[in-house]
């Protein structure tokens, strides 16, 4: 399945190939891969909005793809994680549940966390 769908940005007509969401709540602007279906609380951004993208001053931007050269991770493994952030932002702010006892935090920025399973 092809997803088709142009940037977001006023008078912008290039093909969109990233998703922008915010969590206003942990003030952190998450730009994955283009999301599977538009919604209003998202913005598709074509290749040149999406490298240009700057934050509001104290917010943290996590792009869910690796500048320096390292692989990333499977795209259904970044379109999982971009819809878990996407459904965090719109469940509110509970706290989130503790890792298994197998798995060890090995960072976390604002929610978000990197677990390496032991």
């Amino acid at each position: 399945m092809t997803i088709s769908r142009q940037c977001s940005r006023t008078a912008c007509g290039h093909p969109a190939v990233a998703t922008l969401t915010y969590v206003y709540a942990e003030q952190t602007a998450v730009l994955g891969p283009l999301a599977t279906y538009a919604e209003p609380h998202s913005y598709d951004l074509c290749t040149g909005h999406a490298i240009r993208l700057t934050a509001p001053r104290g917010w943290d931007i996590v792009r869910l793809d690796d500048p320096d050269g390292t692989p990333a991770p499977p795209a259904d493994d970044l379109v999982a994680l971009a819809e878990a952030v996407r459904e965090r932002g719109r469940a509110g702010s509970g706290r989130p549940a503790s890792p298994p006892a197998t798995v060890t935090e090995v960072t976390r920025r604002g929610h978000l966390r990197v677990l390496r399973d032991g």
